[in-house]
Parts: structure tokens; sequence; C-alpha cells
């Protein structure tokens, strides 16, 4: 058991009789009245994000979660296929199992998350970076550095981002994962 002191991000619980994550808190000490905790809470289910209130000083229930490294194998109709890195046993997923699938490319890394005490799976996480080479975007003018603008580039997963205008074909970039946008164009040793 634990208070609501405990609360940090990432912190598994038990809530109305399922399984969460504490995505964002705040402390909040009004003038009047007892302190409170706003929360926002993932499902790790479902994936919905809910807003609740917890009193200062209420117990919760803390889930416990084991992560493990999984390489990333390919995808077919069935959906996702996944093998541990330690055990080498695979691990088949279906389609929506995995928060933005076209940031996953064959032999990535992955971390999948279990319930420790039912075993059951609940979700996989991407790292927070990746890196993606560019497919297709329309050529860039010299000088363009200068100036904020963005032009369409697609990704070798398909996925198609927002990138300035020097990105080239066949350049590497950096995503990020959780707000699927370009990050940095990657050196490459050649």
């Amino acid at each position: 058991m634990a208070t609501t002191s405990d609360f940090r991000n990432g912190l598994c619980i038990e809530f109305n009789n399922g399984l969460y994550t504490i995505v964002e808190f705040q402390h909040v000490k009004p003038g009047k009245g007892g302190a409170f905790v706003r929360t926002k809470l993932k499902s790790l289910t479902n994936g919905k994000v809910i807003d609740n209130t917890f009193n200062a000083g209420v117990k919760i229930t803390t889930a416990r979660i084991e992560r493990k490294t999984y390489q990333f194998l390919y995808k077919d109709a069935a959906g996702y296929h996944l093998m541990d890195n330690t055990t080498f046993e695979q691990l088949d997923l279906e389609e929506g199992a995995i928060d933005n699938p076209l940031l996953v490319k064959e032999g990535q890394q992955l971390d999948a998350l279990f319930h420790q005490e039912t075993g059951k799976f609940i979700g996989a996480e991407l790292p927070p970076f990746v890196e993606l080479k560019v497919v297709y975007t329309e050529p860039g003018l010299k000088g363009d550095t200068a100036t904020r603008s963005l032009k369409p580039a697609t990704l070798e997963t398909g996925l198609q981002i927002q990138v300035p205008l020097f990105i080239d074909n066949e350049d590497i970039l950096k995503i990020d994962t959780r707000t699927i946008s370009y990050v940095e164009r990657v050196k490459t040793n050649l």
C-alpha cells in the first residue's frame, strides 16, 4: 500500500478494478479545505486517459509491473511478433498492442510490460527516441536552413512527418516517440 505522497510519473496503480499508470499529477493545497492530488491516469488495458482527483493521504494499491526487453521481428496478418532477448521465446501480439506501430522497424528493441502477479501481458513501450531513414521527401534548396519552414517526409516504416527543408532522401532522423516529431538529423560515420 502507498499513499498519494508516493505518486510519481510512471507509477502503476490498481484503480477501479483496472491497471493505470500515472501520466501527470499535481498536489494542490487550496486556501480553504483539505489538500488533494489531481491526476491524469492512463489505462494499461485500453489506453484511455482519465482525470481523477484523490484526497491527500488516501491509500492506494500499487501494481507491480515487470519489464522485459524484446526485439521486434516482423508484422503479418496475425499481428506483431517479438522475441525475448534472453530466452528467445516468441511473443505474438494483436494489432493494437503497440502504441504508434509506425515507429517500429524490424530488429528494434522494445519493453514488454507484464503484470507481475498474474503474468498477463499489458502492453509494449517504445524507447523515447528511434532512428529512421527518410525514404522520400521533396529536395531542399541550398540556404533553406535559416527558416523554420517544414515539409512532409516519408520514413522507412511508412510514417509521414514534418521535417525541416534541409532534410534529404536517405538521411537518418532521430524521432521522438512520445510526440511523433522530428528531433534532429543523425550524423553517420561514412
